[in-house]
């Protein structure tokens, strides 16, 4: 499998593993939240780059993507 593909199916079921939302999936986390992040910084490493990408999906409406790869 190509790594963005399976990187986009690695977001789509991760949970945020701290803070407020802990253990809600990244997709399903407030818009609010990630804008915060956002400003703030978000983590070094793999989970800020899917936060990254779950804000700019939010951002632009496209939040659905992720919902219909997402395993249960």
């Amino acid at each position: 499998m190509l790594p963005d593909k399976q990187f986009l199916i690695d977001t789509a079921n991760m949970k945020m593993p701290f803070g407020k939302y802990k253990g809600t999936f990244l997709i399903d986390i407030p818009e609010y939240y990630l804008v915060w992040y956002k400003n703030k910084g978000f983590p070094a490493g793999k989970l800020g780059k899917m936060m990254a990408l779950v804000y700019e999906l939010q951002l632009n409406g496209l939040e659905d993507i992720l919902r219909k790869i997402r395993t249960f």
